[in-house]
C-alpha cells in the first residue's frame, strides 16, 4: 500500500520533490534538446545539495534587477509594463548559458502599491529617482511597544485592523472594523462597519489591487513557464525567513525590537514562538506551487556584529530552527541567506539533518564554513557585491576560482554572488559562467 505523505520520512518527501523538479510533468519543452539540458541542470543541483559530486560545481548568477538594464529599459518601467519586464528578463536567459533562470517574479508591480499607498518601500518613481535601479524599505515601530498581547492572542486579526491601516494608506479605514468573533452568532457588529463609505473605499482599493496583481502573476507565470520549457529549471519556490526578522522587520523595527529584548523579553519569545507555525506554512505554500523545492529565506538582523553571542542562542536561532526543521519535514530545502558575518554562528547552525538545508553566505569566511558544515549542509556565495560591481572580469574570474578550489572540494557548493547586484556588467557576469566551466569540473 501506498504510503500517505503525513507517513512519509522527511527524506522520502524530499526524494519525491526532487523527482517532481526533475522530471518536471506536463511540462512540453521547446525541444529534446531543451529537456536534456533542463535534466542535467536540475540533476547538478540535486547531486550538490546531497553533498554529492555532479558533473561540475553549479552556480546562479546574483543578476538582481540587471536583466532590465541589460535590455536597454529600468526598474521603473519593468515595474509598470509587465510585457517589458517579460521581455527583459526572457533577453537576459537567452544571452547568458545559466544552470537556472531566477525568473521575474522579484519585480514587483507598481501600480499594487500606488492603489493601496504602500508605505513599507519607495520605489523608482515613487520616493526614488526614476532612474534608480533598487527598492528602499522603510522601517518604523509600526507595531507599538504595548500590543504583543493583541498579536500573540490574534495574529490575523492585528495584521487586519492594525497593521494594514498603518502600513498602507487606503487601508486605513480598516482600523474601523470590528474582530471577526466566531462566538457570536449575531453577525450585526461584525457586518455594521461596512456601511461607513470610508471602509467601502478601502476594500474597492484592495480590489482594484488585487485584479492589478492578477496581471503582473499571469505575466510572471508565463515568463517563468518559458524559462521552464527552454531547458531551466526554477530555483526559488518558496519563500519566507526567521521570526525574529518578521517581527523586527515589519512590526517593531530594529530599534524597538533591539530594546523589547532587554525590556520585555518574554512577551517578544512568546510572539517569536506565535508566529512560528504561520512562517513555516508560508514557505510550504509558496513551494507547493511551484516545481522547485528551494524556500529562500533571507536573514537580516541574526549576523555576529548584531547581537552577541548569547542572544542569538536565545531570541534568533530557536525559533528559526523550528521554521527550517518545519521545512525539512515537508521535504523541502531551505536556503537562508546568511546576511553580512556568521563566523561565530557556525558551529551553531550546523544542528540540522544532514543535506538538508543550504546555507548561503554573504561575508562569512567560505574556507571555515566548508570546514564546519562540510559535512552536514550544501554551501553557496560569496563572490563580493564589490567585486561584481567595479572589478575586472579577470579579477571575478580568479576570485571565483578560488571559491570553487576552497569550496567544492567532494561536492557541496553552489557558486553565487554575496548577495544580488544591480551595478555590474554583462562582461563580469560571465566570467562567473566561465569560472564554473572551467574551473568547477568534478569529472570529464
Amino acid at each position: 500500500m501506498e504510503k500517505k505523505w503525513a507517513d512519509l520520512s522527511w527524506e522520502e518527501k524530499r526524494e519525491e520533490r526532487f523527482r517532481k523538479w526533475l522530471e518536471a510533468p506536463g511540462v512540453e519543452f521547446v525541444n529534446p534538446e531543451a529537456k536534456q539540458a533542463y535534466q542535467e541542470r536540475a540533476t547538478r543541483f540535486i547531486s550538490t545539495i546531497k553533498l554529492e559530486e555532479p558533473d561540475r560545481v553549479p552556480f546562479f548568477l546574483p543578476a538582481g534587477n540587471f536583466p532590465a538594464y541589460y535590455y536597454g529599459t529600468t526598474l521603473m518601467n519593468t515595474m509598470y509594463d509587465y510585457d517589458e519586464l517579460c521581455r527583459a528578463w526572457s533577453s537576459f536567459r537567452q544571452d547568458f548559458d545559466m544552470d537556472t533562470a531566477m525568473g521575474a517574479g522579484l519585480v514587483w508591480p507598481g501600480r499594487v502599491f500606488d492603489r493601496i499607498d504602500y508605505k513599507l518601500l519607495k520605489w523608482p518613481g515613487h520616493g526614488l529617482a526614476p532612474e534608480s535601479r533598487s527598492y528602499q524599505y522603510i522601517e518604523g515601530e509600526y507595531m507599538k511597544a504595548d500590543e504583543y498581547d493583541h498579536l500573540i492572542q490574534d495574529p490575523s486579526d492585528f495584521w487586519l485592523r492594525v497593521i494594514m491601516p498603518r502600513i498602507a494608506g487606503e487601508l486605513e479605514p480598516l482600523k474601523y472594523l470590528n474582530a471577526f468573533n466566531p462566538m457570536s452568532a449575531i453577525p450585526m457588529g461584525f457586518i455594521a462597519p461596512f456601511a461607513r463609505p470610508d471602509v467601502e473605499a478601502a476594500f474597492k482599493a484592495i480590489i482594484d489591487a488585487a485584479k492589478e496583481l492578477e496581471k503582473w502573476m499571469v505575466a510572471t507565470a508565463e515568463a517563468s513557464r518559458e524559462e521552464v520549457v527552454a531547458g531551466y529549471p526554477p530555483f526559488g519556490g518558496g519563500f519566507s525567513g526567521a521570526p525574529f526578522d518578521m517581527i523586527g522587520d515589519t512590526l517593531r523595527g530594529t530599534h524597538g525590537i533591539m530594546l523589547d529584548m532587554y525590556r520585555q523579553p518574554e512577551k517578544l519569545l512568546e510572539a517569536l514562538e506565535k508566529i512560528t507555525p504561520m512562517t513555516i506554512d508560508l514557505a510550504v505554500s509558496g513551494a507547493d506551487a511551484t516545481l522547485s523545492p528551494i524556500v529562500m529565506m533571507p536573514l537580516h538582523k541574526g549576523a555576529d556584529s548584531f547581537m552577541s553571542d548569547e542572544q542569538f542562542e536565545k531570541f534568533y536561532w530557536p525559533t528559526l530552527k523550528k521554521v527550517l526543521i518545519g521545512i525539512i519535514n515537508e521535504g523541502l530545502v531551505p536556503m537562508p541567506l546568511a546576511e553580512a558575518y556568521y563566523d561565530r554562528r557556525l558551529d551553531v547552525i550546523k544542528d540540522l539533518p544532514r543535506s538538508s538545508t543550504i546555507w548561503w553566505f554573504e561575508r562569512t569566511d567560505m574556507a571555515r564554513a566548508k570546514e564546519v558544515l562540510g559535512d552536514v549542509s550544501c554551501i553557496a556565495g560569496n563572490v563580493p557585491t564589490s567585486l561584481l560591481s567595479t572589478g575586472t572580469p579577470q579579477e571575478v574570474k580568479e576570485y571565483c576560482r578560488k571559491l570553487i578550489e576552497t569550496c567544492g572540494k567532494g561536492g557541496g557548493y553552489i557558486l553565487t554572488g554575496a548577495s544580488s547586484v544591480e551595478e555590474t556588467t554583462a562582461e563580469n557576469l560571465r566570467a562567473m559562467i566561465e569560472a564554473a566551466k572551467e574551473y568547477g569540473v568534478y569529472r570529464k
